[in-house]
């Protein structure tokens, strides 16, 4: 059998036409998983500045004096001027508590003290 320099060069034409197909497949699919990868950084990103623009206008809130304002009065505090008012509930009162009168101590001289002391009491 005869070869021919021709049939031997599209033999190898064809090879590297394979080669270079498979090569480009793999470029392809590489190229797409890198597009995937930008894509969710992209998203994490803008996720991120999100976060962060609402954490400044909580922040810019809570420096503001409408903040302290809406603080103040959820702890009940008064503006100047204002007379707070307390509602007492409805129901029976209580006892004012009546207070035990102290009994008067009667002082003993000294001698007594120790006499009740070492013999007791009379």
């Amino acid at each position: 059998m005869k070869f021919r320099w021709r049939n031997i060069l599209i033999v190898i034409g064809l090879l590297v036409a394979v080669f270079l197909l498979i090569d480009f497949n793999r470029r392809m699919e590489q190229l797409n998983s890198l597009t995937t990868k930008l894509q969710s950084v992209h998203a994490e990103g803008t996720s991120i500045m999100q976060t962060q623009e609402a954490l400044v206008t909580q922040v810019a809130y809570a420096t503001s004096d409408a903040a302290v304002e809406q603080w103040a009065y959820e702890d009940k505090w008064v503006r100047v001027g204002e007379h707070p008012v307390e509602l007492v509930p409805a129901g029976s009162p209580s006892a004012t508590p009546v207070p035990t009168p102290v009994t008067a101590t009667e002082n003993l001289p000294n001698w007594r003290i120790w006499m009740e002391l070492f013999f007791g009491s009379n």
